[in-house]
């Protein structure tokens, strides 16, 4: 419940801690201010300059307030390329602490845990030793009962590692540690919390399993979170029918994401008997996950499994931050793919005229054009339609339905899986391919005036409560100014000016809730 409390109580049971001068100087950055009653990233920002501090110690003060109901928060030295390594334990109510094995963590993002894997990887057996020691120290100076888990900092240049917090409860990634020990952790609370008998736990580590989470945010838009509906959402292995595969989900198929909650979707665990063949196989069962209607990190998850780094353990908490990750496979046919699922989705709806080919033209000048957005792109297919078919340049089309469209590209012949969403001028097309996934959305043929924004228009990210308005109507404002701050999924986003003008129109206020894309206040540049 306490970070600060807890940390004396270690340093006192001869845990090693880690600590920040009472006045930081330069010589002492960068720093990590915390929330005392926090976990999950929230309430924690680093800071790399001094006259940052302060701003900074605002803004996790806000946040652990909304998230925990307690502003407390405290500084202490922010290890750059440390890894986060767990010890679990287990204490029985009768002074009996057993050390279920390790977990690495470190792959993470905005201080929130994205892959987790057991055994810790790489730890000198003297120094994995030493953690047991410090984990089983920090339980027994609690007489603690239950599963439970010691989190240490961990320094691979100096082999030295600090006490984080404990957990006193399960964890998220409590999973890989069952998969790698055959216990059932939750049987465990259960007999500690029923008490009166002893149990002693040995336990050897049986081969390596990996967990991935898999949350619905936008990796390349800073991992925003994501709301809306989950159209389609299969995970394979997620009805026990593939071993070793393990899915503990939160979401089916038609759910609604909220912003209410962590943006957590599913724990993917995969074991398997060395560590390259569990990152492999679980990389294989995210390639065949069909997630449809909001976008995840499904795409980011795989390429983190498979890249050379991972595999080769060269894993910190700042691999995210500083790894320059693949490109993201261009599906070349994917918009004649979902040019043409829209196109039979709306032959099968006619309620006349059935038997008249789709696009058909009696003397035909063009071809139809169908454009996208993919993303920040904008793309365009180009197709004929008629008595004999579809054609496209370059391209033989085999085969169309609204939900399948097979292509033949240069003697090879792929087929797309489409699943059609929205209505009118408006569908979205998720489109499944071996090479990956793609989301595109359909750009009305005509605009409706009314649906203009006006240029310097700040659009809401993301759905949300505005927590706070910095600025007034007509003041000046430069470009990178905060002008907001939005909360949404329990985290706090500020929204900035475009460029340098003046706020000439702010529609908001503390506590108005607002959608995706609703205009919050406008910046009219100056000339």
């Amino acid at each position: 419940g306490s970070k600060i409390e807890s940390k004396k109580l270690m340093e006192a049971a001869g845990v090693p801690v880690l600590e920040a001068a009472d006045e930081p100087t330069e010589t002492d950055l960068p720093l990590l201010v915390k929330a005392s009653a926090g976990g999950g990233g929230r309430g924690m920002r680093v800071v790399r300059s001094l006259r940052d501090l302060p701003g900074e110690v605002a803004q996790a003060q806000a946040e652990a307030e909304s998230a925990f109901g307690d502003g407390t928060v405290f500084v202490e030295p922010y290890v750059e390329r440390g890894r986060h390594v767990e010890i679990q334990v287990f204490g029985d109510g009768q002074a009996n602490i057993s050390i279920l094995g390790s977990r690495d963590c470190s792959v993470q993002r905005r201080h929130q845990k994205v892959v987790e894997e057991a055994p810790a990887f790489d730890l000198m057996p003297d120094v994995e030793q030493a953690m047991f020691d410090a984990a089983r120290k920090a339980a027994e100076a609690i007489r603690y009962r239950g599963a439970g888990t010691v989190e240490f900092l961990y320094d691979g240049e100096t082999q030295r590692f600090f006490f984080l917090e404990m957990n006193t409860r399960l964890q998220v990634e409590h999973p890989v540690t069952e998969a790698t020990t055959g216990l059932d952790l939750v049987e465990l609370q259960i007999a500690a919390a029923e008490g009166g008998r002893a149990i002693a736990i040995a336990t050897e580590p049986r081969g390596h399993a990996i967990e991935v989470r898999l949350y619905a945010e936008d990796p390349a838009a800073g991992y925003q979170p994501q709301s809306g509906v989950l159209t389609t959402f299969e995970i394979p292995g997620a009805d026990g029918s593939e071993p070793g595969v393990r899915v503990d989900a939160g979401f089916a198929s038609g759910d609604t994401v909220s912003t209410f909650y962590d943006a957590m979707l599913a724990k993917v665990v995969v074991r398997a008997g060395r560590r390259e063949d569990a990152a492999r196989r679980l990389a294989g069962v995210l390639r065949r996950t069909r997630i449809h209607g909001v976008t995840t990190n499904r795409d980011q998850l795989v390429a983190i499994l498979t890249s050379p780094e991972f595999i080769d353990e060269r894993v910190t908490t700042a691999f995210l931050s500083e790894w320059s990750a693949p490109a993201k496979p261009v599906l070349e046919d994917a918009p004649l793919a979902a040019a043409l699922a829209v196109a039979e989705t709306h032959r099968a709806a006619r309620s006349v005229q059935q038997g008249l080919p789709v696009a058909w033209r009696n003397v035909t000048s063009q071809p139809q054009s169908t454009t996208f957005t993919l993303g920040d792109d904008e793309v365009v297919a180009q197709w004929w339609g008629g008595r004999q078919g579809y054609r496209a340049e370059g391209v033989t089309v085999l085969a169309a339905a609204p939900t399948a469209v097979t292509l033949e590209r240069d003697g090879v012949a792929t087929t797309y899986d489409c699943v059609v969403g929205g209505a009118g001028g408006r569908e979205v097309v998720d489109v499944d391919a071996p090479a990956g996934h793609a989301r595109l959305v359909r750009v009305p043929r005509f605009t409706d005036p009314a649906d203009a924004v006006a240029s310097g228009s700040l659009l809401a990210p993301m759905p949300g409560s505005v927590v706070k308005v910095l600025v007034a109507q007509g003041d000046e404002v430069g470009a990178g100014d905060p002008v907001l701050v939005l909360e949404a999924m329990k985290m706090q986003h500020t929204v900035s000016a475009p460029t340098d003008g003046v706020v000439v129109t702010l529609d908001v206020r503390p506590g108005s809730q607002v959608a995706a894309g609703e205009v919050l206040a406008v910046v009219e540049e100056k000339q």
